[in-house]
């Protein structure tokens, strides 16, 4: 059970903190919703509560594992496969997992490709929408702004 002013991941979403517990009526159903405000867009999102566990909500990483997690952009990832649709499975598959680690791993490879190849509108797409995971998780983690994370990311995949 997390709290009021907890920081959370919503796998597929981003982090947040919870500003709030609320019960509504939906669908003439009574449920317990966290409200969740994401540090990026100023957007708020609702999760049922009895749904934390099967949708994968955890705790913002702490300090130390943002530090590897920026650490993780100095070295070139491994060779993805070429065909376009293999690829796009296996980088969907590491964004739902949730794992910063995995989300940060589909960021630099699809920046690289982009450098080097170029990306097709979806990848761009998933690339944006991945990004902003992890910048939402790193800024909470590090208690910086989301112009300042990018910068840091940016910075050490090109150098």
């Amino acid at each position: 059970m997390f709290n009021v002013g907890d920081k959370i991941v919503y796998p597929m979403h981003g982090a947040g903190i919870i500003e709030a517990i609320e019960e509504k009526e939906i669908l003439g159903e009574r449920k317990r919703y966290y409200v969740m405000k994401m540090p990026l867009g100023n957007m708020k999102v609702m999760i049922p509560i009895n749904n934390v566990e099967s949708i994968g909500i955890r705790d913002v990483i702490g300090q130390k594992d943002a530090d590897k997690v920026f650490k993780s952009f100095e070295t070139r990832s491994h060779e993805q496969p070429s065909n376009w649709n293999k690829r796009y499975r296996e980088n969907m598959e590491k964004i739902k997992s949730g794992d910063v680690f995995e989300v940060a791993d589909v960021v630099k490879s699809l920046m690289l490709r982009e450098k080097n190849r170029g990306l097709s509108t979806g990848e761009r797409k998933m690339l944006h929408s991945a990004k902003q995971i992890l910048i939402s998780e790193l800024v909470l983690a590090k208690n910086m702004n989301p112009s300042d994370v990018e910068e840091m990311i940016n910075s050490r995949l090109w150098n």
